[in-house]
């Protein structure tokens, strides 16, 4: 009882540490800030999230997958030029040509919404607002909290595959963390949102340096349990040439394709049964080991954090006031858009 009780004070410890660093976490390039009910406020368009929402809920009834192609997609927008839309252009060279989005997804849905948006109400709501609030409503559908979505981003005007810095899944913990803090977060929000892989799927070359070679080592990432190292040798055999197969395989083996939001992954980082590296790390620090026993033990607790993570990483990098642009399609800038040439 008393460890337990000492995971839970450096949980609230490090969540007031979080909330009295927001401000510099979320802090605007522009004077104005995001808000609440953005469009409900100014107007315009009052009942915008109530539209994204709907659209969620009929494409998540058919395809519960769209929740961590939500989650990526936004992630790998926010964390390269600011959470400015600039993953959805399509382009030669846009962001999502990188190598790191390879397998991106999400696309489709914030189409349709837009679609949706601008014949209710047009040239109103941004893409960059409807990726953050449709992937609220995909996590809430699959277990998270609804939590509150600040509004008001603008969409940017150039994507860029050259400014993609995403890490590795095999990156050390102490690079991941100075990665996050680059952008303004803190250990307890990569502890945090790194507890998204309890849903999704990564590819066999992500892991196959732990199954057989870790670092450099021609052994295996010692880690990893041995009951579990098995079945994952079974999943993704060596890779000795390029063009061989690169199978996918679940993050969360324990649940496949059942796309709930659970704090299962932190068991399986105490278990040693995580599939990615940098998950497995988090056993290995102090700070985040007690983070990683207080959410496996706590499913509120990382609800509520999660909540707090998804709001600062949505707040990078925005673009607000007269910055960027409305776009009229989500995968072309208003100056390049087919319709308008």
């Amino acid at each position: 009882m008393r460890r337990e009780g000492s995971h839970a004070l450096l949980l609230l410890l490090l969540l007031v540490c979080c909330l009295g660093c927001a401000d510099a976490a979320t802090s605007l390039p522009a004077g104005e800030k995001l808000v609440r009910k953005f469009y409900k406020k100014n107007h315009r368009c009052s009942a915008a999230e109530e539209y994204v929402k709907h659209q969620v809920k009929l494409f998540w009834d058919k395809d519960k997958s769209i929740t961590p192609e939500l989650l990526r997609l936004l992630y790998s927008d926010c964390f390269v030029t600011g959470c400015d839309a600039s993953i959805l252009l399509d382009g030669p060279k846009t962001e999502k040509t990188a190598p790191q989005n390879s397998g991106l997804g999400g696309f489709i849905l914030i189409d349709k919404i837009k679609i949706v948006l601008e014949d209710r109400c047009p040239g109103v709501v941004s893409c960059a607002d409807i990726l953050n609030l449709a992937t609220r409503d995909a996590v809430h559908l699959a277990g998270a909290p609804s939590y509150p979505v600040l509004l008001g981003r603008r969409d940017g005007l150039s994507s860029d595959a050259a400014k993609v810095d995403l890490p590795s899944p095999s990156i050390s913990w102490e690079s991941a963390l100075a990665y996050f803090k680059s952008k303004g977060l803190d250990v307890l929000d990569l502890a945090t949102l790194l507890g998204a892989h309890t849903m999704g799927r990564t590819h066999c070359s992500y892991i196959v340096d732990r199954l057989y070679n870790f670092n450099n080592t021609g052994k295996s990432d010692p880690s990893m349990k041995a009951s579990f190292l098995a079945k994952m040798k079974k999943q993704c055999p060596p890779r000795y040439e390029k063009d061989q197969p690169d199978p996918l395989v679940s993050l969360n083996p324990e649940f496949g394709s059942n796309f709930s939001f659970t704090n299962s992954y932190y068991s399986r980082v105490l278990h040693h049964e995580s599939v990615l590296g940098i998950d497995q790390q988090q056993i290995f620090g102090n700070d985040t080991e007690l983070i990683t026993a207080e959410f496996a033990a706590s499913f509120e607790d990382f609800r509520k954090s999660f909540a707090l993570s998804m709001n600062r990483m949505g707040s990078i990098g925005v673009l607000t006031g007269n910055q960027g642009e409305i776009r009229e399609n989500c995968r072309f800038t208003n100056k390049k858009n087919p319709k308008r040439v």
